[in-house]
């Protein structure tokens, strides 16, 4: 079965740092565009930060930039969300999602492979 697969998500202190990893399964990222979502309790999804298929064009929302960073590894077909300076507000269930052919950010409707989501929880 084709998936993502998440994870580096747990338990941090405010300021602190995590390093989400979404890996392909089974099919290569390489032409995907790869998206970040969130979704806390009683909230609705929320798109984090988005990286193009080559690599060249990166998104991020508003509340996350100069703390959060995106980035791919093509060698290991997998795609990061490094999390720093977090606050009580970042926490959330984190999913990565991947669109091909689709330009940054894109909406969640056309994503065609979803992970399983991983747990940030920012509390002292």
């Amino acid at each position: 079965q084709l998936q993502l697969v998440e994870s580096g998500g747990g338990l941090v202190k405010p300021g602190g740092s995590l390093r989400l990893s979404c890996a392909a399964s089974k099919f290569s990222l390489d032409y995907y565009a790869v998206r970040w979502f969130r979704q806390a309790p009683g909230k609705e999804r929320e798109g984090v930060s988005c990286i193009s298929s080559s690599g060249g064009s990166k998104h991020y929302t508003d509340s996350v930039k100069g703390r959060f960073t995106i980035s791919r590894d093509y060698a290991k077909n997998t795609v990061y969300l490094q999390l720093d300076s977090l606050k009580p507000e970042d926490a959330a269930v984190y999913y990565c999602a991947a669109a091909g052919e689709r330009l940054c950010p894109f909406g969640a409707n056309v994503a065609e492979y979803w992970g399983q989501g991983t747990q940030v929880t920012v509390s002292s």
